[in-house]
């Protein structure tokens, strides 16, 4: 899968709102085949971060939901800023 198909769109809500600035954490909704690895690839070349967590989890609805925490030395807010998503 490309990197472009794996990502569906920014997941954003007041939870989510309060893990990118506490957590240096972004949240995606992703294709429910991807993996992990998938997951983190995709974000590494789609934004130029490094990626040092994902965790998943699937919503009531069946969407696969992705907590993406960054590495230190990168913002999830700025990730964030350039995506529209704040």
């Amino acid at each position: 899968m490309k990197p472009e198909e794996i990502l569906i769109r920014v997941y954003v809500t007041e939870k989510t709102t309060k893990l990118l600035e506490d957590e240096n954490t972004l949240t995606f909704i992703v294709r429910r085949e991807a993996t992990k690895g998938d997951i983190k690839r995709a974000v590494e070349q789609l934004f130029a971060v490094k990626v040092e967590k994902v965790r998943t989890a699937i919503t009531p609805r069946g969407e696969k939901k992705a907590f993406v925490k960054l590495a230190p030395e990168y913002k999830a807010l700025d990730v964030a800023t350039r995506l529209g998503a704040v």
